[in-house]
């Protein structure tokens, strides 16, 4: 668990596990020659990926950015992937209960960003954060209705539809503010809709980038993944947040590193993306 304050915001790490994905997928084109170097994968070419969430409390509300896996994969991509299902118990560890939420921000829809948003109680699908409210893109939303051959696997609606259904998750059309300090910017590439969440406190700025930069091994602005449905608008959305992120100096919270939950992203004497640890 790591903590740290922004301005007058608590940010505190918290984390549903490490899960395994291929390592030629996590890093997509870059041969693994290249990748192997900053990443070590097993003798099945599996390497390991962190779910990281993060809990801001603004002094007036606890707000949860993303909900890891969650314990609702089917047998087989359990066997896939692993269900770790540590969320719960580190947010507990962190103090905070599932009563205590009052708003939980999708940044996309993805099984492995929004898994614990509900939980399976006897035969019904129920919010694992009661009182809170969600929010996602709506566009995700239509996309993963559509259970295309691409990436159908990718959308659980479980995950979701109950909360639409019942009005407690809204649908986000653009970017928006959800409350003061804390607004959502639509980064395309990893989807089309996929959205950014950014922390402004204090004179200070952090950013849960999510797929756009997983982890702080996929700063080059070629590292993207063969996930990503738009690999070309990646590139272009990284450089969008680059020019900004890094002359304003944010902090980066990177949603899959196992070890660095965040860093200050810049470059180097030759003008090589590094990440700078806290």
């Amino acid at each position: 668990m790591h903590r740290l304050t922004l301005g007058d915001f608590e940010l505190t790490s918290v984390s549903d596990g490490i899960y395994r994905l291929d390592g030629g997928a996590f890093f997509g084109v870059i041969p693994k020659v290249m990748w192997g170097k900053k990443v070590k994968a097993d003798a099945e070419n599996y390497v390991p990926v962190g779910l990281n969430s993060v809990v801001v409390r603004t002094g007036r509300q606890t707000i949860l950015i993303e909900t890891g896996i969650g314990n609702k994969l089917s047998e087989k991509l359990v066997k896939i992937f692993g269900q770790p299902a540590q969320l719960l118990d580190n947010l507990a560890a962190a103090g905070v209960s599932p009563e205590d939420v009052d708003i939980v921000i999708n940044t996309h829809l993805h099984f492995d960003h929004c898994g614990w948003n509900t939980t399976r109680q006897g035969d019904k699908i129920v919010p694992t954060f009661p009182k809170a409210k969600y929010y996602a893109p709506e566009g995700e939303w239509h996309h993963g209705r559509l259970q295309l051959e691409r990436d159908a696997i990718s959308y659980m609606s479980d995950n979701y539809d109950p909360l639409v259904k019942t009005g407690q998750m809204e649908l986000l059309q653009a970017d928006q503010e959800i409350v003061p300090g804390i607004s959502v910017k639509v980064f395309p590439g990893h989807t089309e809709h996929m959205q950014a969440v950014i922390l402004t406190s204090g004179g200070q700025t952090a950013c849960y980038i999510s797929d756009l930069i997983p982890t702080s091994a996929h700063l080059d602005l070629t590292w993207g993944m063969a996930f990503d449905l738009f690999p070309l608008q990646t590139i272009e959305s990284r450089k969008r947040y680059y020019a900004q992120s890094i002359p304003e100096k944010w902090l980066t919270m990177f949603t899959h590193d196992p070890n660095t939950p965040w860093a200050y992203v810049g470059k180097d004497e030759k003008g090589k993306m590094v990440a700078r640890c806290l």
